[in-house]
């Protein structure tokens, strides 16, 4: 077969659960107000999922959507990827499960681990699959119920997340939105940054780890604030070199939706207005992984950019990591 393919994302589709809970709402919840989260995060809203919803369902509906927009079957698919730091369970993967759901039946099914970087991370495997030649239809997912895993009395967080669920099928070809390049990079040595500590077998479920709220996730805030803009920041400026261009050559900036100060200070170092940055987190906060693909439905349902355009997707995660793929729309 002949290598070197090019891969496009021939169809995106995005799923967000109906219940909203606002700032407002928080404000009975915590000590804390509209103003004081606005302000510091750019977060009005966010969704989250009803009991007994799991990420597999929000996955499979953004599939769905997704798979429609390419008009491709599930029986078409080769390979499904899903990037989520809240599986449905420890194993089997949460892309069994949809593989199951979707009736993807002639697919391989694994799960990516990369955080809120997760969705950059198994595009760029996507990619890599399509343009060897390996496979010629690729299903790739970003979904989370991060409120599954947040502490709602802990401020300093549960202001932050919710839930939601992106798709993209990757597929050979000269299509629209190539996938031009990727990079990816990583730093353990600041792991304990944002984590959640137990659960695993370093730190296995037992009553003391559930007792100390052990299971939630915990962020040192001021320590990611400062490696997001960084590295961020970084791996925008390689991409453009990768590509002979200069950043301010990008069309639109398409950043996973952490947190707004840390999205226009990125803008802001790179010289860039912060209007080529696309903005929805004050409707649906941090949700992790899901944040980039369901941003592309949104600017792709709302002709937000025209073919040719060149657009990059920049991620920050716990790990650390981060990454950014550059697409010709």
């Amino acid at each position: 077969m002949e290598k070197g393919y090019k891969a496009s994302i021939t169809g995106v589709g995005s799923f967000l659960p109906e219940k909203v809970l606002t700032n407002d709402d928080l404000s009975k919840m915590l000590d804390t107000t509209d103003e004081w989260i606005t302000k510091r995060t750019g977060i009005r809203e966010r969704r989250i999922v009803e009991n007994g919803v799991a990420t597999s369902d929000l996955a499979v509906e953004a599939s769905l959507r997704a798979l429609e927009a390419a008009n491709v079957s599930p029986t078409e698919v080769d390979l499904i990827i899903t990037s989520t730091v809240t599986p449905d369970c420890l194993f089997p993967s949460t892309s069994c499960y949809i593989q199951e759901k979707l009736g993807a039946r002639n697919a391989g099914a694994f799960d990516l681990l990369a955080a809120c970087s997760g969705f950059v991370y198994a595009l760029s495997v996507a990619k890599s699959f399509v343009a060897s030649g390996a496979m010629k239809t690729v299903l790739v997912v970003g979904a989370e119920c991060m409120s599954k895993i947040t502490d709602y009395t802990d401020r300093s967080t549960c202001i932050l997340f919710g839930d939601g669920a992106g798709a993209v099928v990757v597929q050979q070809g000269n299509g629209r939105r190539e996938i031009v390049t990727t990079h990816l990079g990583s730093d353990g040595s600041k792991a304990e940054l944002l984590t959640i500590p137990a659960g695993g077998s370093k730190l296995p479920a037992s009553r003391e780890t559930v007792e100390s709220g052990s299971h939630y996730i915990k962020l040192r805030g001021k320590e990611v604030f400062k490696q997001a803009i960084i590295n961020m920041v970084d791996v925008i400026i390689k991409a453009a070199a990768a590509n002979d261009m200069q950043v301010e050559d990008f069309d639109m900036v398409i950043p996973h939706q952490s947190n707004i100060r840390i999205i226009e200070a990125a803008m802001e170092k790179l010289g860039l207005p912060k209007e080529k940055a696309f903005i929805n987190i004050n409707k649906y906060g941090n949700t992790s992984s899901a944040s980039i693909p369901i941003a592309m439905d949104e600017i792709e349902k709302g002709q937000m950019l025209k073919p040719g355009d060149t657009a990059i997707l920049v991620a920050f995660g716990g790990g650390l990591t981060w990454g950014s793929s550059v697409i010709k729309w």
